[in-house]
């Protein structure tokens, strides 16, 4: 099953915390930052396949998937989120997720200024932010209907080491179709989804204290060099240096 590990650059403080959505596959998450700056140890957002729904300090955005490690700029806020389950979000939002890829963009450009200001009004008055940004994600839902199914299949099979050519086959449509739809749903095509989801599996085992060489070989690179490569290619920074970090 597929497991999102990856959690925003501020959640390497105190005041992090997440919890599972009413959302399928969905995370609520808030941040409340503890300290004056974001200090050198903070982790870059990397990148994990996901869309999220933010709210900071009144302002209502939507964080497209990352083909690159993001840095936030700006002084600590504190942050309420929504990380959709990959794919699910541009059904949910109403906008092509490759529009957003390595974006950070204001909602009111993708929605209607004034439903913008009614929602963030209602946010702002709210007693608990993540709460209410979480029920306007289930009322989005609620009127735009399920996401295709197909998606959550092409991330199961793509994050279990399955090959693109072999799950497009096995899902009964054609690589043109799936590359198309990828592009749609996650902001790029199924090899680089296959790759980012490879990342995360490999994070996960190397921050669990399996060896680079094992985590290497379990996460599905072809040797330690081939993760040493892709890891400093997707976030700029060593594995070793990502783990000393965070």
């Amino acid at each position: 099953m597929y497991v999102v590990v990856e959690t925003p650059a501020w959640a390497a403080g105190a005041g992090y915390a997440e919890r599972p959505s009413r959302l399928p596959g969905a995370v609520v998450w808030t941040n409340v930052p503890a300290g004056s700056g974001s200090g050198p140890g903070v982790l870059p957002v990397l990148p994990d396949g996901c869309m999220d729904l933010l709210w900071s300090e009144g302002r209502l955005l939507v964080a497209g998937p990352d083909t690159r490690a993001y840095h936030p700029a700006g002084p600590p806020a504190p942050w309420a989120g929504l990380r959709f389950f990959p794919g699910t979000a541009p059904g949910y939002l109403g906008v092509p997720a490759h529009e957003l890829r390595d974006r950070r963009v204001e909602l009111a450009e993708l929605w209607p200024a004034a439903e913008v200001r009614r929602l963030s009004a209602r946010l702002d008055s709210a007693r608990d932010p993540a709460v209410a940004l979480e029920e306007v994600a289930l009322e989005r839902a609620v009127a735009t209907g399920p996401p295709d199914p197909l998606l959550r299949h092409l991330v199961t099979a793509l994050d279990a080491g399955r090959p693109v050519a072999a799950t497009a086959d096995e899902l009964g449509v054609g690589a043109r179709q799936l590359h198309r739809r990828s592009l749609t749903a996650f902001g790029y095509g199924p090899k680089t989804l296959a790759r980012v989801l490879r990342l995360q599996r490999a994070l996960a085992l190397a921050r669990a204290g399996v060896p680079f060489a094992d985590t290497a070989a379990r996460a599905g690179f072809a040797d330690q060099a081939h993760l040493a490569r892709d890891v400093r290619q997707l976030t700029g920074i060593p594995l070793g240096g990502l783990l000393s970090r965070g």
